[in-house]
């Protein structure tokens, strides 16, 4: 099964922009959809954002516009640009594959965001 280690979290500025990127322990290029969930205390779950091996992207509306996907078959890696974050973008994020809007592999140890002046 596929190990995924995400990076790039931590401290940053309402405002400002933060680039994570989660790391594959092998090919990916074989799964349809890969996406990145956050996880906020107090919260469920919540998937923000999924691209398809064809690269077509989709976002919940709360990242709409702000947050941008991309991923890499050949490094095997999945990327999450954050602009403009909000308070409320503090969160644990996490990628996996996804089907149905549902994750499917299993969890990384994830990567914390802060979002806070």
């Amino acid at each position: 099964q596929v190990q995924l280690v995400e990076s790039g979290g931590g401290l940053v500025q309402p405002g400002g922009s933060l680039t994570l990127s989660c790391a594959a322990s092998t090919s990916i290029a074989h799964i349809n959809s890969m996406g990145w969930f956050r996880l906020a205390p107090g919260k469920q779950r919540e998937l923000v954002a999924t691209i398809t091996r064809s690269g077509t992207t989709g976002y919940a509306d709360s990242v709409k516009d702000r947050f941008s996907i991309s991923r890499d078959n050949a490094e095997n890696t999945v990327a999450l640009q954050m602009n403009s974050l909000k308070p409320e973008d503090s969160a644990i994020y996490y990628c996996n594959s996804v089907r149905g809007g549902l994750p499917l592999g299993s969890w990384g140890r994830g990567t914390q965001v802060y979002v806070s002046s």
